[in-house]
């Protein structure tokens, strides 16, 4: 039997946005509201269309900067079962997403988030989506800052702000505590990452840099910083004035020009710059201006976890070089998946949710083992799920528990942890099943013996719009259709070389194009040549540029961009998880509110 769930009053905000969904949902069906203003309007509540048609819809619950607490994990396993297909899928965003709730049912799924703190108000739509963060702020050796409560502070502020209901597009915010950069600022329109100045007396400040216009998609973009330093005090000032500069001048005629990013092309980075900051300047006048250090910063504090006294950090939970070696499983467990202890002393543990799924029954053990062991939860931008806060003698328990429902695979920087979009299994714009491809990649990569490889990160959009984040692994696909024989089949574009890290990005480079049926041998090939030759502590990147490139590694791989005819591969023009011939079916998407 499920544990009885704690429950709270709703907010006002919340009531009231459930309200009137009910009202909105009411008149839409009986026809007085036209289809076109209810889609942006429930795309702005986090209800979102899928291919399927009908009532069916996919609904994104928030969870800022990924904290998730037992009453909403038990909460996310009933919805899971009574709404959804027993399982949720965790985003690179650090979203949880249901597919197939039926459009009349979404306002009491809505009302049983909202009675333990969740929604998913503006997660979809031309919104300030969720707010991002490192998994292990807080918690992390090397933070100059905790950006936890920073990531709530702006949460908080831009929730129903006016300024983000209607923008001209989509806009996304993450924080990362140090220059390592884990929370991934460099391709957001705002990366906020904690950094320190010194001053003339010797003593240091710690403040922020800002990265703005930043972003993925099609056409990705490096983000570019703003300034130097930015403050403490003028943190969330410079977030809205960034965000009230775009709503001002974002391309409001041409949605696929209309992010940010394409701001900078239009006008360029210094101008772009003068015009925020002179906003930042002038916003002391606005009803809205977030000055100072925020209110929960201070209630919370900042401090960074820090190292103990006299203590160096153990190298413990870094990403690992080289393969695995068979043993022990909990030893190999703890070798991948274990983060060092910090000054607090706590350790953190990666609980691995394969594709991002995690079932009604693991939500509620998930729940269970947090609240057993006094843990705190974040969900990662791998789409795995973080335990936090715990002691060194905790993790056997935690490490046992986890194999009971299958979450503890030693995979958290390793090859077998792809990370994959949905896909054509509920997306309107994905062109293949990018989950099957991954499912299969993670299969040969265990047949083969090379799943346990570190320093390698494969992850999979099922179109350029880069959900997956393609563009930032070192092993990337995206879905494109081929034609092969006079006939329509599932393909893919392989790029090598992306990554991000150390407030640095780099895109990966087009390698080939490939069918959807030899993408696994090419992963295969790829991850064992560079584990085969890689040098001691070099990563994907290095070894790239020593083995000549993106083009010269493809080359080895030409062999597998061949079509054999229908008749003799049937398989090859069926894409994964159909049961028919492959067709490219794209419908209107709504990621943008477009």
């Amino acid at each position: 039997m499920t544990p009885a769930i704690a429950t709270r009053d709703l907010t006002p905000e919340l009531k009231a946005d459930i309200d009137k969904f009910e009202t909105m949902l009411a008149a839409y069906l009986t026809g007085e509201l036209g289809e076109e203003e209810f889609r942006v309007f429930r795309l702005n509540n986090g209800v979102y269309g899928q291919r399927q048609g009908g009532r069916n819809q996919m609904v994104r619950v928030k969870a800022p900067y990924g904290s998730i607490t037992p009453e909403q994990l038990e909460t996310l396993g009933d919805i899971a079962d009574r709404y959804s297909r027993g399982w949720g899928h965790l985003t690179t965003r650090q979203n949880i997403q249901f597919h197939f709730v039926q459009l009349e049912a979404v306002p009491r799924l809505l009302r049983e988030c909202a009675m333990v703190g969740l929604t998913s108000r503006e997660a979809c739509g031309d919104t300030v989506r969720n707010v991002t963060g490192c998994h292990l702020a807080g918690a992390c050796p090397f933070e100059v800052l905790d950006i936890s409560p920073w990531a709530e502070a702006a949460f908080r502020h831009f929730l129903h702000h006016p300024y983000a209901q209607r923008l001209p597009r989509k806009f996304k915010i993450n924080f990362s505590g140090c220059m390592t950069d884990c929370g991934q600022a460099m391709f957001n329109d705002v990366g906020v990452v904690a950094v320190s100045r010194p001053h003339p007396d010797g003593t240091t400040e710690a403040g922020f840099r800002v990265f703005v216009a930043g972003g993925l998609g099609a056409n990705p973009h490096p983000a570019q910083a703003l300034e130097e330093f930015t403050p403490r005090e003028e943190l969330l000032a410079t977030l809205e004035a960034v965000l009230r500069t775009f709503d001002h001048f974002g391309n409001r005629d041409n949605k696929l020009r209309a992010r940010l990013k394409w701001l900078v092309d239009a006008i360029g980075m210094d101008e772009l710059r003068r015009r925020i900051l002179k906003e930042r300047k002038y916003l002391l006048a606005s009803s809205s201006w977030p000055g100072g250090v925020p209110a929960v910063v201070e209630e919370l504090g900042d401090a960074p976890a820090g190292v103990g006294a006299g203590a160096a950090p153990t190298p413990v939970g870094t990403p690992v070089t080289l393969r695995l070696g068979p043993g022990d499983p909990y030893k190999r467990w703890e070798s991948a998946n274990v983060v060092v202890g910090v000054a607090k002393g706590t350790v953190s543990a990666i609980a691995y949710a394969r594709l991002g799924d995690i079932t009604s029954t693991q939500f509620r053990e998930l729940a269970a083992i947090q609240r057993d062991l006094g843990a705190s939860v974040r969900i990662t931008n791998r789409q795995n799920l973080a335990f936090r806060d715990l002691t060194a003698e905790q993790l056997p328990l935690l490490y046992s528990r986890l194999e009971g429902i299958g979450m503890a695979e030693p995979g958290a920087e390793l090859a077998r942890d792809v990370v994959s979009c949905p896909g054509a299994d509920t997306c309107n714009l994905a062109v293949t099943q990018s989950r099957g491809l991954a499912d299969d990649i993670g299969n040969a990569l265990e047949k083969a013996g090379l799943a346990d490889v570190g320093g390698v990160r494969v992850n999979i959009s099922g179109c350029t719009n880069s959900c997956g984040q393609h563009h930032v692994a070192d092993i990337g696909f995206h879905g494109a259709e081929r034609r092969a024989h006079g006939r329509p089949a599932p393909g893919y574009q392989l790029l090598l070389g992306g990554r991000v890290g150390d407030t640095e990005i780099e895109f990966g480079q087009r390698a080939m194009r490939l069918p959807a049926k030899a993408c696994a041998e090419a992963t295969v090939r790829i991850v064992g040549r560079y584990a085969d030759e890689r040098e001691a502590g070099e990563d994907f990147a290095s070894w790239l540029a020593r083995a000549g490139g993106a083009k010269a590694v493809a080359s080895g791989l030409g062999d597998l961009d061949q079509w054999p005819s229908p008749e003799e591969r049937p398989d090859y023009y069926i894409d994964f998880d159909e049961t028919g011939p492959y067709v490219a079916e794209v419908g209107m998407g709504e990621c943008a509110g477009a």
